[in-house]
């Protein structure tokens, strides 16, 4: 269920934000039971798949995933993982990885993927050519790859070829993911490379509420 990444940070006690991350689930879970059961092909669980969104309902006050996009980088028997693609930080890229000296001078933001391994660091890609060590999400989208990947995109940028960088991710045990799409805690639509990289991410989630179209079911 792990994507393949050369790179790690040091943001904290990844024992303490485990810790923590535990706390806040048993409490989401159980806010969860007092949000009503919505309907339509967008909260059903079995349009969970790698490679869509998950866009939080209004409702949903978890710190953690309150206004979050999050898209599915891998989903099975074991669980689901994810990255929130809309947590962007003020943690400049070079500074989180000083060793990468392609990054210097350069304006790249850490993105918080989630609280899952806080101190382990995710790439996602758009390019043409499927990067070394990667694994397709959707079309030309990956997510890994070796740190080399990562220089080169960076070095011979191509006008479609782009990255974001994720300090951890998003995790569902097996049937977790479904119990909380059953609570109406998060809707599900197609995602596609130019809304996750091109676009405004303080935009993504009131744009996925506009697309969704639900406004009797997403309701503030």
């Amino acid at each position: 269920m792990r994507p393949s990444s050369g790179y790690s940070i040091a943001l904290g006690s990844a024992d303490a934000w485990r810790a923590v991350a535990v706390f806040l689930l048993a409490a989401f879970l159980t806010f969860l039971d007092s949000i009503p059961a919505p309907a339509g092909r967008e909260f059903a669980p079995s349009s969970i798949a790698k490679g869509v969104l998950l866009v939080a309902s209004p409702s949903l006050n978890d710190p953690n995933f309150s206004q979050a996009v999050v898209l599915i980088v891998e989903h099975g028997p074991e669980g689901t993982l994810g990255l929130i693609l809309n947590h962007s930080t003020n943690i400049l890229l070079s500074a989180a990885l000083p060793e990468v000296t392609v990054l210097k001078g350069t304006t790249y933001h850490l993105f918080l993927g989630g609280p899952v391994e806080p101190t382990r660091l995710l790439l996602l890609f758009r390019s043409k050519e499927p990067p070394a060590d990667a694994r397709s999400v959707f079309d030309s989208v990956y997510v890994g790859g070796r740190p080399d990947v990562l220089e080169r995109l960076i070095m011979q940028a191509k006008p479609t070829e782009t990255f974001r960088a994720f300090a951890g991710s998003a995790g569902w045990a097996p049937g977790q993911l479904t119990y909380e799409m059953l609570q109406g805690a998060w809707a599900v639509l197609p995602a596609d490379s130019i809304g996750i990289f091109d676009q405004d991410p303080s935009t993504l989630w009131q744009d996925c509420v506009s697309r969704l179209q639900a406004p009797m079911v997403i309701s503030y």
